[in-house]
């Protein structure tokens, strides 16, 4: 349909903005708050509070997204990352800590909103194509994700230029990009309210046949549904709403929901604790920031260049093959970061690029079958849920890196991304004994 085509467009051309503005700032966020606080265990906050600020917005953007449409969500969850980005220049401009950590909240925003587009990807897909539509909107993100964390220096000699204080500039940039975001998506994105395409099919249904497109002014079934319960005999019954809380509580009760859900928080939560401190780990031991952005890049470029093949392969051989493909990748990261010395410039982005890999597997596996396995109606609160946990569990991973990072060296940081994915493994193992006992009985 054209307008499935102009919305993929639309959310493809605003991942790219999107991605320059998350990568620009976050790129330096750690080395930012290192600098102004003085305190190298403080560092990990940075990521923390914009993480948490992710977290924080997930249920009620999914809430913003039922009520008044993703344009609407997508829109608002760009504006706060906007005003987030101002408020940390204006904080580290003046030297108040505390309001530099409230702008990195706001800014997480733009990490929310960007994460719920993969959803409204889905929802403009053919049947049978949904994680490929999703991997095309997450690749998207590759290029301006990759020019984000390159164009640190320069932002940074921008910003000093301007009379800001070092490592602010950057924000200047993110503050640009999520400005524009807000923009595209508020005039130009126009989806149905999720709940109303035609891939809200019923869980592992058979696909049907495309339906032609009904005549301009035609009322389609769906809007006539209520007309006919009416004319039976009775009002259209109100379908009761379903809660994030309800929604999750549910879904963890079944394997298959639990493994995606764990799939997608492990993957985030390993990705995180292990790239926030990353730049700390380089810059300690002499690397300049310039090679810290090379190495981001890379990580960058492992999280979404290669997601349409990645989508490609879950649409072909399942989610649960790519979900353990990604959790084996992330373990090899994690070796490599454990026995890679700090100022190694091949194993350090192999380590990363890895890193970015192994969470395109999990994220993209995992929400493909959080899609499939939940009746419609649960979908985008559990959605909002599901992105709220792997955000408060990504937070807790970056706080407690930091004092990782001090206490073990980063090799201890990838010890405990290790112990992350104890708990995907098990539910892995509870899912597949669950499907075969379904397909014995």
């Amino acid at each position: 349909m054209p307008r499935r085509g102009l919305s993929l467009t639309v959310l493809v051309v605003n991942q790219l903005l999107a991605g320059v503005g998350v990568a620009s700032g976050i790129a330096v966020a750690a080395l930012l708050v290192e600098e102004l606080t003085g305190a190298v265990a403080l560092a990990g906050l940075a990521q923390s509070s914009s993480v948490l600020g992710a977290a924080l917005v997930a249920i009620p953007l999914a809430r913003l997204a039922v009520r008044s449409g993703r344009h609407v969500a997508l829109a608002t969850g760009y504006a706060l990352a906007m005003t987030g980005a101002v408020l940390v220049i204006a904080a580290a401009a003046s030297g108040w800590v505390p309001l530099v950590f409230l702008g990195l909240a706001a800014f997480g925003a733009g990490a929310a909103a960007g994460l719920q587009a993969r959803f409204a990807a889905t929802e403009v897909a053919a049947a049978g194509f949904e994680a490929r539509s999703m991997s095309i909107v997450l690749w998207a993100t590759t290029l301006g994700s990759v020019a984000g964390p390159l164009l640190a220096a320069t932002g940074d000699a921008v910003g000093i230029a301007l009379g800001l204080p070092p490592l602010v500039g950057p924000f200047l940039f993110s503050g640009i990009a999520f400005g524009l975001s807000t923009l595209l998506v508020a005039t130009l994105l126009r989806l149905p309210k999720p709940g109303s395409m035609a891939t809200d099919a019923a869980p592992d249904a058979p696909d049907a046949p495309d339906a032609p497109d009904a005549p301009e002014g035609t009322e389609t079934d769906d809007e006539l549904a209520p007309d006919r319960a009416a004319d039976a005999g009775g009002a259209a019954p109100a379908a009761e709403p379903i809660g994030a809380w309800r929604a999750f509580s549910t879904a963890v009760r079944e394997p298959r929901a639990l493994f995606a859900i764990l799939a997608i928080v492990c993957s985030h939560t390993v990705m995180v604790g292990v790239m926030v401190m990353t730049p700390v780990h380089m810059t300690a031991h002499g690397l300049s920031l310039s090679l810290v952005g090379v190495v981001i890049s890379i990580h960058i470029i492992g999280m979404y260049g290669a997601s349409p093949i990645v989508g490609w392969l879950v649409d072909r051989i399942g989610p649960p093959r790519v979900i353990a493909i990604g959790a084996g990748i992330l373990v090899v990261a994690a070796l490599i970061g454990i026995l890679a010395p700090a100022d190694d410039m091949l194993l350090v982005p192999l380590a990363l690029g890895l890193l970015g890999l192994g969470w395109s597997c999990g994220l993209i596996g995992g929400s493909t079958l959080l899609t499939t396995s939940v009746d419609p109606a649960m979908r985008v609160p559990l959605q909002g849920a599901t992105d709220a946990a792997m955000n408060l569990a990504a937070a807790a991973s970056a706080a407690l890196s930091g004092v990782v990072l001090g206490a073990a060296g980063f090799a201890g940081v990838n010890v405990v991304a290790l112990l992350v994915l104890v708990p995907l493994g098990i539910a892995a193992v509870r899912s597949m004994a669950a499907s075969r006992g379904v397909g014995v009985s």
